[in-house]
């Protein structure tokens, strides 16, 4: 599964197996069904109108989050996970910059993409409560969550705990 740190700079180099091209699911805009040769016009209508329903959605959590993120977008790569966080086709992914700056290196700051499940509970959810002022501790919580999937550190680890427990005191307030 290409799991180990040093695959990604293994596949940069080894781009071909088989005549098969490897593409990484962590980096630019990855349509699995593409790659399946699974589209359908049905399907791409359907897309259309749940992107369209989500774009108020992910300009919301683009505001919330500013500039720890160069954009939020839908996607289809997700099955059980609400949020994933990408880099960009061009940018180096995670795990090389990671091991680069152990070596020493100076790194500019690449900032990644949040890519959001839209049949994800929590994402559904999200969506119902747009104007609630939850919707930034939420918006935080999903790429913070999103980070530590991947391996990444917060930076403010506190502030993390204080917003998951403000929306726990908040659920146990709404049970009867």
């Amino acid at each position: 599964l290409l799991t180990d740190p040093i695959d990604e700079w293994v596949t940069s180099h080894l781009t071909e197996f088989d005549g098969k091209q490897f593409r990484s699911v962590m980096k630019g805009d990855l349509d699995i069904d593409e790659l399946e040769g699974k589209t359908d016009d049905s399907d791409t209508e359907k897309q259309d109108e749940e992107n369209q329903a989500e774009t108020e959605l992910t300009k919301k959590i683009k505001e919330v989050l500013g500039e720890q993120v160069k954009d939020v977008r839908i996607t289809r790569r997700l099955t059980t996970s609400p949020a994933c966080l990408v880099s960009d086709m061009q940018d180096m992914g995670r795990h090389l910059q990671q091991i680069l700056q152990a070596s020493g290196q100076q790194m500019p700051e690449m900032k990644p993409i949040l890519e959001i499940n839209p049949s994800h509970p929590l994402v559904m959810m999200l969506e119902d409560s747009l104007d609630s002022n939850q919707i930034d501790d939420w918006s935080h919580i999903l790429f913070d969550q999103a980070l530590l999937s991947e391996g990444g550190k917060l930076e403010d680890p506190a502030t993390f705990v204080k917003r998951l427990n403000a929306i726990f005191m908040e659920m146990g307030e709404k049970q009867p």
